[in-house]
């Protein structure tokens, strides 16, 4: 589907956005970075490929004159139209099938990976893979494949069911590769996986720079859902076999990569990417938009602001609340956001779980809130529970509003805090209560960290200084190869500290949304 607005301005830089679930089809925090660097940059023209649901999602967000194309990227509902490759074609197409999956079973032919992804590419762009992949030859070839001897997957003893399924997941995980690849400008991830795509193409077939910004460790968040997923182990070790050399390779063919905080560097450093290619870029909000919240509550409140979902963890917020509860018996609990489709049942589990500790008097949920700010003005402190984060906007936002803070550490909270706020383990209800009864129990030192946070964002994380950095960068890598000079880079971080390699029993790194099986 494709959606014009503008017509394009002769001698304006031009970004190719890439999007997975997100801008400009859904609400949430990566949407609202995508559409601050839109509208903030209307000398750069825009064009989007939105890989999407199922390609009938509205659009959400109203896009300026300088949004030329949208392209949605569909990868469920039906299938793309093509035809099966016949003859030549079809051997060729077989035998990079066939490395293809070789590389993601096999640790020794993993170099395989990336030219048989872009002989995949080639087939898609003319109609070809998806009806391949859909065919019975695809499921001969990983049958063969996987049951070679020494593979660890063949010690599974993965069945006929096993290749079905994993052949389908993978046949809609490349569907974004049937997409046009941009042909001029940058092409801008604003995720990894299969948002990149498009990008990896676009590289290949007319050396178009790859810019990548993770908001949160796309893989890592494959591990956390696949833990979970109604797979056997054979399905879930060939499509994380994907994930993972997916990652390697867009971290070693970007020209670029922004991560939001410094705990996703080192994640994209332990995948291959060159430290030299990475520059930190911290989101950031506009102070005037979130100024001073005012006075604070009469009732002690707690406030939460975000999307229900299980990633935000909830529950732990509200056996928090019932231990805060239980020394502070007026204090309320106030929960402002949207349900997504689907998490309905999520939603009713934590007001069960607030009846059954015997508070559901004390703990409302609001909804959707039409003016942010009102969620953070609500609290005497402004929590956050999540499991995973990248570079939470609520939390600039609350910070911004002068309200003090209690939140989980993950992801780059902790950078975002600094000591303007108090910051806790992630899963743990007692330690959640103690840090919110130490702040509810003294409002000089609540009135302080609010002034200190506000301060702090003022100075580090602005709305406008994020733009210029990434307008700049836009500028940098669409010049030609010949005049380019360097971006300049962020320091290069200490060799102290290492992240564990990817463990699927570990939470998720990031708060992105997925359409990815």
């Amino acid at each position: 589907m494709h959606v014009h607005h503008g017509a394009r301005r002769s001698g304006a830089t031009r970004v190719t956005l890439l999007t997975e679930g997100t801008y400009p089809h859904s609400h949430g925090g990566v949407s609202v970075w995508c559409d601050q660097l839109v509208t903030g940059m209307p000398d750069i023209d825009f064009d989007v490929i939105a890989v999407t649901g199922t390609g009938r999602e509205p659009l959400v967000w109203d896009l300026p004159g300088h949004v030329s194309n949208v392209l949605s990227v569909p990868m469920w509902g039906e299938a793309p139209p093509g035809r099966p490759p016949r003859g030549r074609s079809h051997r060729r197409l077989a035998d990079a099938y066939e490395r293809f999956l070789t590389a993601l079973v096999d640790p020794c032919s993993e170099d395989g990976f990336a030219p048989a992804l872009h002989a995949l590419a080639r087939a898609a762009g003319d109609g070809l893979l998806s009806p391949f992949l859909r065919g019975d030859t695809a499921i001969a070839i990983l049958t063969a494949v996987w049951t070679r001897p020494g593979t660890a997957v063949r010690e599974a003893g993965p069945t006929l069911h096993d290749a079905l399924t994993a052949t389908a997941l993978l046949e809609h995980a490349l569907r974004p590769l049937a997409a046009p690849p941009p042909e001029d400008g940058v092409a801008h991830a604003v995720s990894g996986g299969v948002a990149v795509l498009p990008g990896l193409a676009a590289l290949e077939r007319h050396g178009v720079p790859l810019l990548l910004t993770e908001h949160g460790v796309y893989l890592r968040e494959r591990y956390l859902g696949y833990r979970t997923a109604p797979y056997r182990w054979p399905v879930k070790a060939v499509v994380l076999g994907f994930f993972r050399l997916l990652a390697e390779e867009t971290y070693r063919r970007a020209a670029l990569i922004t991560p939001g905080n410094r705990y996703n560097r080192l994640w994209e450093e332990r995948g291959g990417a060159d430290p030299a290619s990475i520059r930190t870029v911290y989101n950031g909000v506009d102070p005037a938009a979130f100024p001073p919240a005012g006075p604070e509550p009469e009732t002690l409140t707690l406030s939460w602001a975000g999307r229900v979902d299980p990633i935000k963890d909830l529950e732990t917020l509200i056996r928090a609340f019932a231990l805060v509860r239980a020394e502070l018996p007026g204090v309320r609990l106030r929960l402002f956001g949207g349900t997504p489709r689907g998490g309905e049942g999520y939603r009713e589990r934590c007001e069960a779980l607030a009846a059954e500790l015997g508070h559901a008097d004390a703990v409302t949920f609001e909804g959707r809130v039409d003016d942010i700010k009102d969620a953070y003005a609500a609290g005497n402190v402004v929590m956050l529970s999540s499991i995973s984060e990248g570079f939470p906007f609520t939390l600039i936002e609350a910070m911004s509003c002068g309200r003090a803070t209690v939140s989980t550490d993950v992801g780059g909270v902790r950078e975002a805090v600094g000591d303007t706020g108090l910051v806790v383990p992630p899963r743990d209800p007692a330690a959640m209560a103690a840090a919110a009864l130490e702040l509810l129990g003294d409002s000089a030192r609540r009135r302080a960290m609010g002034e200190a946070a506000r301060l702090r964002v003022i100075e580090q994380f602005t709305l406008r200084r994020t733009i210029d950095t990434f307008r700049s960068i836009y500028r940098e890598l669409s010049a030609p190869a010949a005049v380019r000079q360097p971006v300049v880079l962020a320091p290069a971080r200490s060799r102290t500290a290492a992240p564990p390699p990817p463990d699927p029993r570990s939470p998720a790194g990031a708060e992105t949304r997925s359409v990815a099986l």
